[in-house]
């Protein structure tokens, strides 16, 4: 191998990928390889969160701003739905992270974080009180506050 996965990773991903391709797998770095994996999956949870934080403070906003709403607050929840439900089709087993408690706190966290950047409250509920089946409804906004 002639390149280091800590100095130049784009570097080795491309000389791995050849070596996989060539059939040498007795020259791969495997152990990386295998780390380099499990980051794809994290990757993609790590996105599902983010996009899932980035809808609910806009809900958030939604609710507690009525007086501030408009179509582009309405564009963001709209494209974070159509991704959110795109990538629970495309990777199903993203779908077990909905049941994680733990997730939906961190997530939760997240959103308040984005909304309180942009509202200057404190009165945000701790837990999140909508359902998923709500916050993913196409037809579904939350009531004024």
């Amino acid at each position: 191998m002639t390149a280091s996965y800590d100095t130049d990773v784009v570097a080795w991903a491309n000389e791995q990928a050849g070596l996989l391709r060539a059939g040498c797998f007795d020259l791969l770095d495997i152990e990386n390889i295998a780390e380099e994996i499990e980051d794809v999956g994290k990757a993609e949870q790590r996105e599902l969160m983010s996009r899932m934080a980035v809808l609910l403070a806009h809900l958030l906003k939604w609710q507690y701003q009525p007086q501030r709403r408009g179509s582009s607050w309405r564009r963001t929840i709209i494209t974070q739905r159509r991704n959110i439900e795109r990538a629970l089709k495309k990777m199903p087993s993203l779908k077990a992270w909905l049941a994680d408690p733990e997730w939906w706190e961190a997530t939760w966290g997240d959103a308040l974080d984005l909304a309180t950047r942009e509202i200057n409250l404190d009165v945000f509920p701790e837990i999140c009180p909508w359902t998923f089946a709500e916050i993913m409804d196409e037809n579904w906004l939350p009531e004024d506050r």
